[in-house]
């Protein structure tokens, strides 16, 4: 299935000189969600993934029905104030401010391996600071995956050592 026909370019989103990649009409085809979840549950087999983790908000549409499908845990990565028990916390840089992920302090087991999923990487700033917060829960990070890079933004690099998987690639 080609997953880029499901994907709207929207221009001068949320400001102008970005071409906004829209997931929405992807989203509305059940046959193209479900094909996605099945070529990154393809790409991590179930014996090397204890937890699948996602920022909020567009990872979770993936994370969540890929965490079911490899009936692993699934472990909210959110904005300050959302989780209701004891957390860490990371602030990190992004290239527009400064922002702030938090993680409940029993979300990981010591040791886990952890592969954590979102919608688009850019730059790469929200997934470094995933993966920093995973690692200071206590958890490995076995990978990264997306359904979108925009490999010209060179995240793909912030995210090094971690391995980085992309389903559909923008050069």
């Amino acid at each position: 299935m080609d997953l880029s026909k499901y994907i709207r370019d929207i221009p001068d989103f949320p400001k102008p000189g970005i071409l906004f990649k829209d997931i929405t009409p992807l989203l509305a085809v059940p046959d193209a969600l479900q094909y996605t979840v099945d070529m990154l549950a393809e790409h991590y087999p179930v014996s090397s993934v204890d937890a699948v983790a996602a920022a909020e908000a567009r990872g979770f549409l993936f994370a969540a029905p890929l965490a079911l499908k490899l009936r692993k845990p699934l472990i909210p990565l959110r904005k300050p104030g959302k989780l209701p028990y004891q957390t860490h916390t990371l602030a990190y840089d992004l290239e527009y401010g400064q922002a702030e992920l938090q993680i409940h302090i029993d979300a990981v087991t010591s040791g886990a391996r952890v592969l954590l999923i979102d919608d688009l990487l850019a730059t790469g700033g929200t997934m470094e600071a995933g993966c920093k917060l995973v690692e200071k829960a206590g958890g490995k990070v076995v990978g990264c995956a997306f359904l979108i890079e925009l490999a010209f933004l060179k995240g793909r690099e912030r995210l090094t050592p971690h391995p980085v998987f992309s389903l559909l690639r923008y050069d």
